[in-house]
Protein backbone atom coordinates (compact mmCIF):
# COMPACT_ATOMS: atom_id res chain seq x y z
CA UNK A 1 0.00 0.00 0.00
CA UNK A 2 1.15 3.91 -0.90
CA UNK A 3 1.71 5.69 2.59
CA UNK A 4 0.14 8.81 0.90
CA UNK A 5 1.16 10.75 4.86
CA UNK A 6 5.11 10.52 4.51
CA UNK A 7 6.93 12.91 2.43
CA UNK A 8 10.18 13.37 0.90
CA UNK A 9 10.69 17.33 -0.58
CA UNK A 10 13.03 18.37 -3.25
CA UNK A 11 13.66 21.95 -4.59
CA UNK A 12 14.28 21.48 -8.32
CA UNK A 13 15.86 24.40 -10.05
CA UNK A 14 13.78 25.11 -13.16
CA UNK A 15 12.42 27.29 -15.74
CA UNK A 16 10.40 29.63 -15.92
CA UNK A 17 10.28 29.18 -12.00
CA UNK A 18 12.14 26.38 -9.20
CA UNK A 19 9.60 23.77 -8.12
CA UNK A 20 9.32 21.51 -5.45
CA UNK A 21 8.53 18.05 -5.70
CA UNK A 22 7.53 15.15 -3.21
CA UNK A 23 10.14 12.64 -4.30
CA UNK A 24 7.75 10.25 -2.96
CA UNK A 25 5.17 10.90 -5.18
CA UNK A 26 7.20 11.36 -8.21
CA UNK A 27 7.65 9.14 -11.41
CA UNK A 28 10.34 9.25 -13.71
CA UNK A 29 8.80 8.65 -17.16
CA UNK A 30 11.07 6.86 -19.65
CA UNK A 31 10.01 7.46 -23.04
CA UNK A 32 10.69 5.03 -25.67
CA UNK A 33 14.15 4.43 -25.05
CA UNK A 34 14.22 1.27 -27.01
CA UNK A 35 16.84 -0.67 -29.57
CA UNK A 36 15.33 0.65 -32.53
CA UNK A 37 15.68 4.34 -31.91
CA UNK A 38 18.83 4.64 -30.26
CA UNK A 39 20.97 1.86 -31.40
CA UNK A 40 23.16 1.07 -34.51
CA UNK A 41 21.33 -1.39 -36.66
CA UNK A 42 17.67 -0.07 -35.22
CA UNK A 43 14.87 1.09 -37.50
CA UNK A 44 16.05 4.65 -37.14
CA UNK A 45 19.31 4.12 -38.02
CA UNK A 46 18.47 1.74 -41.28
CA UNK A 47 15.90 4.41 -42.40
CA UNK A 48 18.51 7.05 -41.92
CA UNK A 49 18.07 8.80 -39.23
CA UNK A 50 20.80 10.62 -37.36
CA UNK A 51 21.02 8.91 -34.35
CA UNK A 52 23.65 10.71 -32.09
CA UNK A 53 20.84 12.79 -30.70
CA UNK A 54 19.38 9.21 -28.59
CA UNK A 55 22.99 8.14 -27.73
CA UNK A 56 23.80 11.56 -26.34
CA UNK A 57 20.59 11.63 -23.95
CA UNK A 58 21.51 7.57 -22.68
CA UNK A 59 23.90 9.14 -19.86
CA UNK A 60 21.70 11.66 -18.33
CA UNK A 61 18.71 9.37 -18.45
CA UNK A 62 20.81 6.56 -16.62
CA UNK A 63 21.53 9.31 -13.93
CA UNK A 64 18.37 10.19 -13.24
CA UNK A 65 16.67 7.03 -12.84
CA UNK A 66 19.56 6.09 -10.76
CA UNK A 67 19.10 8.84 -8.25
CA UNK A 68 15.30 8.91 -8.78
CA UNK A 69 15.12 4.89 -7.67
CA UNK A 70 17.32 5.86 -4.48
CA UNK A 71 15.66 8.65 -3.22
CA UNK A 72 12.39 6.94 -3.96
CA UNK A 73 10.99 8.15 -6.77
CA UNK A 74 9.51 5.06 -9.48
CA UNK A 75 10.49 4.49 -12.62
CA UNK A 76 8.23 3.76 -15.44
CA UNK A 77 9.39 2.83 -18.76
CA UNK A 78 7.35 3.06 -22.28
CA UNK A 79 7.49 0.87 -24.95
CA UNK A 80 6.05 1.91 -28.25
CA UNK A 81 5.08 -1.10 -30.22
CA UNK A 82 2.68 -3.33 -31.89
CA UNK A 83 1.91 -6.93 -32.12
CA UNK A 84 3.62 -8.95 -34.95
CA UNK A 85 -0.25 -9.09 -37.00
CA UNK A 86 -0.72 -4.95 -36.86
CA UNK A 87 -3.66 -5.95 -34.94
CA UNK A 88 -3.56 -3.03 -32.05
CA UNK A 89 -2.57 -0.38 -34.63
CA UNK A 90 -6.16 0.76 -35.59
CA UNK A 91 -7.61 0.95 -39.18
CA UNK A 92 -5.30 0.94 -41.78
CA UNK A 93 -6.92 4.42 -43.28
CA UNK A 94 -7.17 5.99 -39.89
CA UNK A 95 -4.67 9.52 -40.05
CA UNK A 96 -2.25 7.82 -37.37
CA UNK A 97 -1.41 5.00 -39.99
CA UNK A 98 -1.32 7.09 -43.04
CA UNK A 99 1.16 9.61 -41.20
CA UNK A 100 2.98 6.55 -39.67
CA UNK A 101 6.63 6.93 -41.19
CA UNK A 102 7.82 3.69 -39.73
CA UNK A 103 4.57 1.85 -40.43
CA UNK A 104 4.72 2.32 -44.60
CA UNK A 105 8.70 1.62 -44.34
CA UNK A 106 8.05 -1.27 -42.70
CA UNK A 107 5.40 -2.62 -45.14
CA UNK A 108 8.12 -1.52 -47.89
CA UNK A 109 10.78 -3.84 -46.48
CA UNK A 110 9.58 -6.39 -44.19
CA UNK A 111 12.75 -8.11 -43.80
CA UNK A 112 13.90 -5.18 -41.47
CA UNK A 113 11.11 -6.71 -38.70
CA UNK A 114 13.64 -7.40 -36.04
CA UNK A 115 15.02 -3.72 -35.76
CA UNK A 116 11.17 -2.27 -35.62
CA UNK A 117 10.02 -1.93 -33.12
CA UNK A 118 7.29 -5.18 -33.03
CA UNK A 119 7.10 -6.76 -29.46
CA UNK A 120 8.96 -9.53 -28.95
CA UNK A 121 11.74 -8.32 -31.58
CA UNK A 122 15.02 -6.46 -30.63
CA UNK A 123 13.85 -3.60 -31.54
CA UNK A 124 11.08 -3.31 -29.33
CA UNK A 125 13.09 -3.71 -26.22
CA UNK A 126 14.72 -1.53 -24.11
CA UNK A 127 18.26 -0.84 -24.30
CA UNK A 128 20.72 -2.48 -21.68
CA UNK A 129 21.51 0.62 -20.08
CA UNK A 130 18.54 2.01 -19.04
CA UNK A 131 17.22 -2.19 -18.37
CA UNK A 132 14.23 -1.68 -16.26
CA UNK A 133 14.75 -3.57 -12.68
CA UNK A 134 11.85 -5.57 -11.11
CA UNK A 135 10.20 -3.12 -9.33
CA UNK A 136 10.14 -0.57 -12.26
CA UNK A 137 6.84 -0.53 -14.62
CA UNK A 138 6.61 -0.78 -18.17
CA UNK A 139 3.60 0.54 -20.26
CA UNK A 140 3.50 -0.55 -23.83
CA UNK A 141 1.73 1.97 -25.89
CA UNK A 142 0.74 1.81 -29.67
CA UNK A 143 0.29 5.67 -30.08
CA UNK A 144 2.44 8.58 -29.39
CA UNK A 145 0.05 9.71 -26.09
CA UNK A 146 0.98 7.31 -23.03
CA UNK A 147 -2.19 7.63 -21.20
CA UNK A 148 -3.99 6.67 -25.06
CA UNK A 149 -5.39 3.03 -25.18
CA UNK A 150 -2.63 2.07 -21.73
CA UNK A 151 -4.00 2.20 -17.36
CA UNK A 152 -1.11 4.46 -17.35
CA UNK A 153 -3.82 6.87 -14.86
CA UNK A 154 -4.77 4.13 -13.17
CA UNK A 155 -1.49 3.20 -12.77
CA UNK A 156 -0.10 6.55 -11.66
CA UNK A 157 -3.46 7.07 -9.41
CA UNK A 158 -2.59 3.30 -7.34
CA UNK A 159 0.99 4.77 -6.90
CA UNK A 160 -0.29 7.92 -5.23
CA UNK A 161 2.04 9.90 -8.08
CA UNK A 162 1.75 13.47 -8.54
CA UNK A 163 5.04 14.46 -10.24
CA UNK A 164 6.29 13.73 -13.85
CA UNK A 165 10.13 14.11 -14.51
CA UNK A 166 10.06 13.49 -18.55
CA UNK A 167 13.15 11.89 -19.99
CA UNK A 168 13.96 10.05 -23.59
CA UNK A 169 12.70 10.31 -27.11
CA UNK A 170 11.44 11.90 -28.62
CA UNK A 171 10.50 15.35 -27.68
CA UNK A 172 7.91 16.59 -29.86
CA UNK A 173 6.00 13.52 -30.14
CA UNK A 174 5.54 10.92 -27.79
CA UNK A 175 7.31 13.50 -25.00
CA UNK A 176 4.98 15.96 -25.41
CA UNK A 177 1.76 14.53 -26.42
CA UNK A 178 1.85 12.84 -22.84
CA UNK A 179 3.27 15.30 -21.38
CA UNK A 180 0.28 17.71 -22.33
CA UNK A 181 -2.44 15.13 -21.54
CA UNK A 182 -0.21 14.97 -18.30
CA UNK A 183 -0.47 18.25 -17.79
CA UNK A 184 -4.71 18.31 -18.50
CA UNK A 185 -5.41 15.59 -15.98
CA UNK A 186 -3.35 17.95 -13.04
CA UNK A 187 -0.22 16.26 -12.70
CA UNK A 188 2.53 18.35 -12.12
CA UNK A 189 4.57 17.83 -15.40
CA UNK A 190 8.65 18.51 -15.44
CA UNK A 191 11.12 17.91 -19.24
CA UNK A 192 14.53 17.37 -18.37
CA UNK A 193 15.96 18.93 -21.27
CA UNK A 194 19.21 17.59 -21.44
CA UNK A 195 17.58 13.51 -21.44
CA UNK A 196 14.91 14.12 -24.23
CA UNK A 197 15.75 14.20 -28.01
CA UNK A 198 13.98 15.17 -30.74
CA UNK A 199 12.79 13.85 -33.99
CA UNK A 200 13.13 16.08 -36.94
CA UNK A 201 14.86 19.53 -37.55
CA UNK A 202 16.48 21.34 -34.28
CA UNK A 203 14.20 23.60 -33.97
CA UNK A 204 11.48 21.15 -32.98
CA UNK A 205 13.67 20.57 -29.56
CA UNK A 206 13.58 24.13 -29.05
CA UNK A 207 9.90 24.87 -29.69
CA UNK A 208 9.00 21.86 -27.26
CA UNK A 209 10.95 23.35 -24.09
CA UNK A 210 9.44 26.73 -24.75
CA UNK A 211 5.99 25.94 -25.55
CA UNK A 212 6.10 23.60 -22.33
CA UNK A 213 7.79 26.00 -19.19
CA UNK A 214 5.55 28.47 -21.01
CA UNK A 215 2.38 27.00 -20.93
CA UNK A 216 2.48 23.02 -19.77
CA UNK A 217 5.14 22.63 -17.08
CA UNK A 218 8.41 22.36 -16.01
CA UNK A 219 11.87 22.52 -18.02
CA UNK A 220 15.14 21.43 -15.89
CA UNK A 221 18.18 19.92 -16.72
CA UNK A 222 19.45 16.20 -15.38
CA UNK A 223 22.23 17.90 -13.22
CA UNK A 224 19.49 20.33 -11.79
CA UNK A 225 16.90 17.44 -11.42
CA UNK A 226 19.61 15.17 -9.22
CA UNK A 227 21.12 18.07 -7.52
CA UNK A 228 17.18 18.70 -6.03
CA UNK A 229 17.29 14.98 -5.19
CA UNK A 230 20.31 14.55 -2.97
CA UNK A 231 19.97 17.88 -1.40
CA UNK A 232 16.19 16.78 -0.26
Amino acid sequence: MVNYHRKHIAAIEAEPEPISIDVLKTAVIVVDMQNAFVKKGGYFEVTGHDISNTERIIEPCRKITTASRRKGARIIYFQMGCSPDFSDRGPADSPYNLKSKGLSFFHRQPEVKDKFYIYGTWGAEIIEELKPRPEDVIVRKQRYDGFIGTNLEIILDTLGIKYLAFVGTATNLCVESTLRHAFFLDYFPILVSDAVSHAGEALMQEATLLNVKNNFGWVTTSDSFVRGLEQS
